[in-house]
């Protein structure tokens, strides 16, 4: 007599079950391999920003910023709304999010362009 057996195929070989340390420790792993090192800037370039920043000002022109954060580059677009020169902080008016204003340090400006 010939008995057939229910194959469960690949679910057999995988786990039944993580626990959240487990989970969290696979997402820190995963962020820690595509985290970046801060770009070197030179003075010419972060002069070439702040005329860039200033022109945007005046003009009342789109910004595109990228901001490095926690070894990311994060893009940001918008309307720059107020300088403060003692912090050295950006308040930008984000173009998506009507009314939304973030803050942003010059230091951690990595490219800034003007779009329209």
């Amino acid at each position: 007599m010939f008995l057939s057996l229910k194959d469960r195929g690949n679910i057999k070989w995988q786990s039944s079950m993580f626990l959240p340390e487990h989970v969290k420790l696979l997402k820190d792993l995963n962020e820690d391999y595509y985290r970046q090192v801060k770009p070197i800037l030179d003075e010419y370039q972060l002069e070439e920003f702040e005329n860039r920043i200033h022109t945007a000002m005046e003009l009342s022109s789109t910004v595109k910023f990228t901001v490095f954060e926690d070894g990311f580059d994060w893009v940001y677009t918008g309307i720059i709304h107020r300088l403060d020169p003692l912090t050295k902080v950006i308040h930008l008016k984000l173009e998506k999010e009507k009314g939304h204003i973030i803050r942003v340090r010059f230091e951690d400006l990595v490219a800034v362009d003007i779009i329209k």
